[in-house]
Parts: structure tokens; C-alpha cells; sequence
């Protein structure tokens, strides 16, 4: 019985609660909107380097 007990909990007991899915998903936002504000502030500098 305790021996089938250790198989289920693998992680640490620190990381049970933590949400590794929402956490990426979480992440690529975050990736993303830096990305887009960038766009955003630096508009005339990206354009000029097509010109």
C-alpha cells in the first residue's frame, strides 16, 4: 500500500500545487505582449529599417 502511494506523488512537495499548464500558457502570453508593445513603441524604427 505505501509503496503504490510513492508512485503517485513524484514532484516535490513544493511543486504539488503548482499549476505547470496554466503557468506556460502564462508565459507565451507574457512573451507576447512584450512583443506587441514593443511594436507598438517602436513603429518608426521597424519601419525605417524596410526603407
Amino acid at each position: 500500500m505505501s509503496e503504490e502511494n510513492n508512485h503517485e506523488e513524484l514532484r516535490p512537495s513544493k511543486m504539488r500545487g503548482v499549476a505547470f499548464p496554466k503557468a506556460k500558457y502564462g508565459a507565451i502570453l507574457a512573451v507576447i505582449i512584450i512583443i506587441v508593445v514593443n511594436l507598438i513603441f517602436y513603429k518608426e524604427t521597424i519601419i525605417s529599417f524596410f526603407k
